[in-house]
């Protein structure tokens, strides 16, 4: 098949899962053709069935904004006509699901089929707000398949949108033959100093994320024994971050270390993933980390239950729980027996039921089932 990708190219989740699915695709002779403003973070090297178009927009003066959504639709069009694409796969509903439709009356192609994956705010936030609700609506009912990365996004769809039906969920996958557990002596080797347990955090730094949260309960990991906190990603809470750890006398335990194109050394060397956020449709650093064997303390909501068992390969406490979840990762410090089970059970779980192998296959039964 030749299917064509529309995604961010950031280091959010839905860019990671387009990215990934893409290469995944590629490795079983399937023609991927990105499509983007740039290539994605994750997309690097060279493989003979993967392609990316650029795509780029006019600089002019009586645009107050770039008009990159038509210019996408007519990088989209090209695309088609000139490789014969079979599938425009749409991640995130706006703007990719309706450029998808557009592209598609254009080449006047009925051949051309549209999937979208929802991947969590393009329907919680942006999807559910007034100014895009209408237009997120037409974008599902007009693709040929859409499908949630969980069950409980899955519901929100169906909350928001009643009139587009029930999407079909299909969770986030990982390969676990790269995303496996590390040595962890080797892994942050340069910050760990002796005995120190470490606690990473991942995230766009923005309020949904709690990272605040995430500070106060390294604090009170910190008071009770040797520990240093790694937070990697960039957003608008970063400053404040920063200072709270100033405010609190822990600036020199806490390393914030930005964007980061691969994180599995970062995984590997971490004792405890922390993910207290406020909402959270799926959770793929909670996956990743799970598949490298380390435990997840986070919070009870969205897709992350469905992810996590707690008190078998991590634990879940309810939404701004500071104390439960300081204690959540004494717990996993303390105590051998209980760490131990959770990385080999978190493990155990990610390989079995988000293996990349598992996930594609459904993927692609798709693809030929709208075919």
């Amino acid at each position: 098949m030749k299917i064509g990708m529309l995604c961010y190219p950031t280091h959010g989740g839905s860019g990671v899962v387009a990215t990934e699915l893409g290469k995944s695709l590629a490795e079983k002779g399937h023609e991927i053709h990105f499509i983007s403003y740039q290539k994605p973070f994750r997309l690097q090297g060279y493989h003979p069935q993967i392609f990316f178009h650029e795509v780029g927009a006019l600089d002019y003066p009586l645009f107050q904004h770039n008009p990159y959504v038509l210019a996408l639709v007519n990088k989209i069009v090209s695309i088609s006509r000139e490789v014969g694409l079979d599938i425009l796969h749409a991640h995130y509903a706006i703007p990719h699901s309706l450029c998808a439709y557009l592209a598609r009356q254009i080449v006047a192609n009925i051949t051309l089929k549209v999937v979208t994956t929802l991947h969590g705010t393009d329907i919680t936030l942006v999807g559910s707000d007034s100014s895009f609700r209408e237009i997120t609506a037409f974008s599902i009912n007009q693709s040929d398949a859409v499908t949630a990365v969980s069950h409980s996004l899955k519901e929100e769809t169906v909350k928001f949108f009643p009139e587009c039906g029930e999407p079909q969920v299909i969770y986030n996958f990982v390969d676990t033959a790269l995303y496996k557990p590390g040595d962890k002596n080797r892994c942050l080797l340069h910050y760990r100093k002796g005995k120190e347990k470490i606690l990473l955090h991942i995230s766009n730094f923005r309020s949904v994320k709690r990272v605040f949260d995430v500070i106060k309960i390294f604090y009170k990991v910190h008071q009770e024994l040797p520990a240093r906190l790694f937070m990697v990603g960039d957003g608008p809470d970063r400053d404040e971050a920063s200072m709270l750890t100033e405010e609190l006398g822990i600036k020199d335990k806490v390393h914030f270390l930005g964007n980061h194109d691969e994180i599995l050394e970062v995984l590997q060397g971490a004792d405890v993933l922390l993910m207290p956020s406020e909402k959270e449709s799926f959770g793929l650093a909670i996956l990743e980390a799970m598949s490298c064997g380390v435990p997840v303390v986070a919070s009870r909501v969205g897709g992350i239950p469905e992810v996590i068992n707690h008190g078998e390969t991590g634990l879940l406490y309810p939404v701004g729980d500071v104390e439960g979840m300081a204690e959540g990762c004494l717990e996993i410090f303390t105590r051998s027996e209980v760490c131990h089970r959770f990385s080999y059970q978190a493990r155990k779980r990610a390989v079995a039921m988000f293996d990349s192998s598992v996930i594609i296959e459904q993927y692609e039964e798709l693809y030929r089932t709208v075919l």
